[in-house]
């Protein structure tokens, strides 16, 4: 059996409360949760009506992506006013009573923040436009003479993360060609300038805002990208004079030091209010910068993308869970666990392609998965993530099991990646939730409309199909949750509370956590309970497939534990 080392650097966290250290977290993307008003559109006193579901799951807190004042270019993540609530998705007031509600049942509630652009409609940056180069207005984000002999190309060779050019050129109040203007995502979405104090001041008093109305944590989206490097320096050019990002490293534009002294501003707003506010960061990172955001004085939480991304192997799957748990320790931060979100393909279905197979960008209608291969991994892979120390997020309907979608026609697509690049684009995994099979849009209108069309076979994963059926994945989350809280797992310690059979058979992955061990076979055979190095006499806690005659099934986990483990 071998334990996972560490050398930390700072005390371990035994006896701290902070309520996020061990939180499962569930992801609502408003625009596909609920529909209140019967537009088609998710809003938030939808989302306040289904709150019951999402605490009936054994959830701690809901996370809830941007439904600020946005033209929806990048669905909402193009905020046009941080302070107020997007009219198709209801008001402040609407706000104030889910918050309000996911309180009285219990729910933290964190909200998105998005600081490294804006929307192009932003007053700012419209008022940038009109007061010309040089002006403190433009100072707010950044604008650059272009290169050239009449600044005709862009001032350097940056690409945006939504392909093509990541600098558009503005036409000025004269009508001449003039500056160019940052943008690291959709031309929509000009970049701060976060050099300038004012825009660090503007981000202080969005976050107090909602601190005020009772919010209990943050999301901070692209949180490795707002310090931009010293001269913004071309990226490094391949052979080809394309610009190329090492394996493993980050575009050059990314990771800058800078970002610390932004989040060390921020913790300490953060800690100037009552009930253990937090804030945990989309940060997709080189590993060994992890350590960096979440030290004691920064972030208390980034998200663990590797473990997102490691193939269906169980040598991928230990290192996922290995290297985060060490490096998280040397700085006394819990690890966080993912496997679906709003931006890559759902894992219901990813894990029904070859392990070499892409987990972001969408899914185009030619790419066919395994579908019921992928979801019998998906369970196996969501108990395993349950069963770890740390904190999880779920993204809302993983719990019905539910699938990409792929069959979308280009014409109702909206993400801005299929529209600047060609790919399929994240809409797959944003189809509306099926709430009942037998009305219309599947319960997720009153109306039936919906804004992206909603498959067949999400009837039959429909809720209402699904709650109190043995053996369902709804039912499968809810007592992984209530095993998960009852047995402590998410507190037992971190990495020195982890271990691995090293002589479990190939395929197979054994972890010990705390008071379970996770079974989990990768291979498409059964394999007996009998012939495996675990306790013989433990008790199935739970299988994410039926455990018969002491076998495993392929692509199934289980959580056994020994006698009177469970409380």
């Amino acid at each position: 059996m071998t334990s996972i080392n560490t050398s930390t650097t700072v005390p371990a966290s035994e006896g701290r409360t902070e309520w996020w250290r061990d939180a499962v977290v569930y992801q609502i993307y408003p625009r596909s949760f609920a529909d209140a008003d019967g537009d088609g559109m998710g809003d938030l006193r939808g989302i306040t009506d289904r709150l019951e579901h999402v605490a009936s799951l054994g959830v701690d807190a809901i996370w809830l992506s941007p439904f600020y004042t946005s033209p929806q270019n990048d669905g909402g993540y193009d905020v046009a006013d941080h302070t107020d609530v997007d009219p198709r998705f209801g008001t402040l007031e609407d706000a104030d009573r889910l918050i309000e509600v996911a309180h009285s049942l219990g729910l933290k509630v964190i909200v998105d923040v998005v600081p490294n652009h804006s929307s192009s409609e932003h007053e700012l940056f419209q008022r940038a436009l009109a007061a010309g180069p040089g002006s403190p207005e433009r100072d707010l984000y950044i604008f650059r003479e272009g290169r050239g002999e009449n600044g005709e190309l862009p001032p350097n060779n940056w690409h945006s993360i939504f392909h093509g050019d990541a600098w558009t050129r503005v036409t000025e109040a004269d009508g001449r060609p003039g500056q160019w203007y940052l943008h690291l995502f959709d031309t929509t979405q000009p970049d701060w300038n976060w050099d300038n104090p004012a825009v660090h001041a503007l981000h202080a008093d969005i976050l107090r805002f909602w601190l005020d109305r009772g919010v209990d944590g943050f999301r901070v989206d692209v949180a490795h990208g707002m310090a931009k490097p010293e001269g913004l320096p071309d990226s490094p050019v391949g052979s080809d004079g394309m610009a190329v990002v090492p394996e493993g490293e980050v575009p050059v534009y990314f990771d800058n030091d800078g970002v610390h002294e932004i989040y060390r501003e921020w913790r300490k707003i953060l800690d100037e209010y009552p009930g253990e506010r937090m804030m945990v960061g989309e940060a997709w990172i080189p590993e060994r910068s992890i350590p960096k955001y979440v030290a004691p004085d920064e972030m208390h939480q980034v998200f663990n993308f590797g473990f997102l991304q490691a193939r269906w192997d169980t040598a991928a799957m230990r290192r996922a869970i290995v290297e985060p748990l060490r490096l998280a320790d040397q700085v006394g931060a819990p690890t966080t666990w993912v496997l679906s979100n709003h931006d890559v393909i759902r894992h219901a279905t990813r894990y029904g392609f070859p392990p070499d197979h892409r987990f972001g960008e969408g899914l185009s209608r030619e790419e066919t998965p395994d579908a019921e291969l992928g979801l019998r991994r998906a369970r196996a892979a969501t108990l395993l993530m349950l069963a770890l120390p740390g904190s999880a997020y779920l993204y809302q309907g993983e719990e019905l099991g539910l699938p990409e979608v792929a069959d979308i026609p280009d014409e109702l697509r909206e993400d801005p990646a299929h529209k600047r690049g060609g790919v399929p684009g994240r809409d797959g995994c944003r189809v509306p939730l099926p709430w009942r099979a037998d009305a219309p849009g599947y319960g997720f209108s009153p109306t039936g409309a919906s804004w992206l069309p909603q498959p067949g076979s999400f009837g039959l994963l429909a809720a209402d199909q699904q709650a109190g059926v043995e053996g369902s994945t709804l039912e499968m989350y809810r007592e992984a949750l209530r095993l998960r809280r009852a047995l402590k797992l998410g507190a037992h310690g971190a990495s020195d509370s982890v271990s691995f059979s090293d002589d479990a058979p190939d395929g197979v992955l054994i972890v010990h956590h705390g008071p379970v061990t996770i079974v989990v076979n990768t291979t498409p055979d059964p394999v007996t309970l009998a012939t495996l190095p675990v306790d013989h006499e433990a008790t199935v806690l739970l299988g994410s497939a039926p455990i018969e005659a002491g076998c495993v099934p392929g692509d199934a986990a289980v959580w056994l534990a020994a006698d009177g483990a469970e409380s």
